[in-house]
């Protein structure tokens, strides 16, 4: 009989490619998520019955015990920039952290990967890196052999980062953008999933990995470098800090009173964690302890940032038809 992991948030951005590369080991995959009618697309990465996506409330005790219940390994993908409602900060990345890894604990599982952020920390600046950091401990407390990870902004097909700038770039000639000096290490979704199930395989030693990938870059120079990849010209304009938390607090009140039918394009909380550097700490372990040799944003935006061309799929045709045409002329 294979080993049997339960992947919490499964169904997710980052939780998917976990999935996957579990599958693809040889693994019985739980995916634990909240609208498991909507994840069908998880069965796909394994034989029939391998991959199964069960509903899940990492609110409630009996639920997540259910799904931990004889597994294996556990991973933890679930997270959230949601600061009210249900499922909050507190309630998704500090009390439910901190469910799941008493619940493993409890059940014997011999493996727990935890989902975290780099800037992680219970005295942060905002309250998503507290929440982070609380849940962080929770871990630590009732599970002390984990392996936490704490990726850098993730990019990869699926993101809400790259695809939502190039989606802006249809509306206006401008880009705006908060904390255009700050800065991120992009790390792609692949790699920290690589790092995910070799925590999860118990290929990792226990300890807080920091992930980011092999480049280093600004707000301004991430968003250059995306203009340049959809072959389009903007204008990035930085709005300062102080009239972006105003933007921020018209936007969640917008948010409120439309009873969340119109989202906040950004939040007061985001402003607030815009003004660190979201970067590798020196001296922290990361991919090199891990074996894994991270991939840079060149080799993957392309794959799927072409949709948001002027021309779209058609752009590299008629760029080629352009080239073989000015080379004609000069014979």
């Amino acid at each position: 009989m294979s080993k049997l992991v339960t992947i919490f948030g499964g169904s997710g951005f980052v939780g998917r490619y976990v999935a996957y590369r579990m599958a693809q080991a040889g693994w019985r995959v739980r995916v634990a998520c909240r609208r498991p009618e909507t994840a069908g697309f998880v069965r796909t990465y394994g034989v029939v019955g391998q991959v199964e996506p069960i509903l899940c409330n990492i609110r409630n005790d009996d639920s997540v015990r259910d799904l931990t219940r004889g597994a294996d390994a556990v991973v933890n993908c679930v997270g959230t920039f949601e600061r009210k409602g249900k499922n909050n900060f507190d309630a998704v990345q500090d009390a439910g952290a901190t469910r799941i890894a008493r619940m493993a604990a409890e059940e014997g599982v011999q493996h727990l990967v935890h989902l975290s952020a780099i800037g992680a920390d219970v005295d942060g600046d905002s309250l998503y890196a507290q929440s982070k950091g609380r849940g962080e401990q929770g871990i630590l407390e009732h599970f002390p052999n984990a392996v936490i990870l704490r990726p850098s902004i993730v990019f990869g097909p699926e993101d809400a980062f790259f695809n939502r700038f190039a989606g802006m770039t249809k509306m206006g000639p401008a880009l705006p953008v908060v904390g255009a000096d700050t800065r991120f290490q992009p790390v792609y979704v692949g790699d920290v999933a690589d790092a995910a199930a070799k925590g999860a395989q118990g290929k990792a030693a226990p300890g807080i990995y920091e992930l980011g990938g092999p480049d280093v870059h600004t707000f301004r120079e991430l968003m250059e470098i995306m203009l340049r990849v959809i072959r389009r010209r903007r204008m990035i304009i930085n709005i300062p800090f102080l009239p972006a938390k105003g933007l921020g607090a018209l936007m969640e009140l917008g948010q409120t009173l439309t009873l969340g039918l119109l989202p906040a394009q950004i939040t007061r909380d985001q402003v607030t964690s815009l003004k660190s550097d979201n970067v590798v700490s020196e001296g922290a372990k990361g991919f090199e302890d891990l074996g894994i040799q991270q991939t840079s944003l060149e080799a993957v935006l392309p794959d799927y940032l072409w949709r948001f061309r002027p021309s779209g799929q058609y752009a590299a045709m008629k760029e080629s038809a352009k080239d073989a045409s000015g080379k004609l002329g000069t014979h």
